[in-house]
């Protein structure tokens, strides 16, 4: 396993850092109308510890150095993105032990979503970051398994789905965290995690770019507008929600 993908990694921790500390303000704003307001000091913190974490491990593998990014997060991150974001990171880590490819990030992206969903128990459509998470899953593992693209341009139509999911957001009501509490007053403001989650595939794919070349950047995902689910259990979901919708 070469230096290559380790600087990747440590590549891709900064641009999310620097990232989230641009953004941290636009972040505090979206989390002020329907949470806690702490979602940009918090997402800013988290990966500013991070990077100086990542940063002294010169000689660490990616598996490593990603599950260095969860334990980081969930100590220095408080409300529910420390666990949601850290703890997925920490458990998706292990699909990186025979280093970073093609497959390998397909499983790593399909655990991290497998383990946000079963921390946070939201499903699509409860105004989450898994509104966010999802979509640009699966088109990545789509992308790569069924369509034969390169991760570049792959990692191009998932950030497409995933800013798809982040507008999905906005019109409908949260029934998960703590913009729930807000009943139909949540509707009409985007989810400030599922907004943090596109800065993070944004960043990934930007590092992508970098190490592996532009590749065919077209970024029209064929993913829906609304992110897309395992067929049942999303008609569930759909039910769930009406049924709540219709009580007083």
């Amino acid at each position: 396993m070469g230096t290559t993908e380790q600087e990747a990694v440590r590549a891709a921790v900064e641009r999310v850092a620097d990232r989230m500390a641009d953004e941290k303000e636009y972040l505090t704003d979206l989390d002020s109308a329907i949470g806690d307001a702490d979602h940009g000091a918090n997402m800013n913190r988290g990966f500013r510890a991070v990077h100086e974490k990542v940063s002294e491990m010169d000689d660490a593998p990616p598996d490593e150095l990603v599950k260095t990014v969860g334990i980081t997060l969930v100590s220095e991150v408080g409300g529910a993105a420390g666990p949601l974001y850290g703890g997925s990171f920490m458990t998706a880590s292990a699909e990186l032990g025979d280093g970073i490819t093609a497959e390998s990030s397909v499983a790593f992206a399909e655990v991290f979503l497998e383990k946000v969903k079963d921390r946070g128990d939201a499903p699509v459509g409860a105004k989450t970051m898994v509104d966010a998470i999802t979509p640009a899953v699966h088109t990545y593992k789509k992308s790569i398994e069924e369509d034969d693209l390169k991760p570049v341009e792959a990692l191009t139509k998932a950030v497409d789905a995933c800013e798809r999911g982040v507008n999905f957001t906005t019109p409908i009501r949260a029934t998960k965290g703590r913009a729930s509490y807000l009943g139909w007053r949540s509707v009409g403001h985007q989810d400030p995690g599922a907004t943090s989650t596109l800065f993070i595939v944004k960043s990934i794919r930007e590092t992508a770019v970098e190490y592996l070349g532009d590749g065919d950047l077209e970024p029209d995902a064929t993913s829906p507008t609304v992110p897309d689910e395992d067929p049942a259990e999303a008609e569930g979901d759909e039910e769930e929600q009406e049924t709540e919708q219709e009580e007083p």
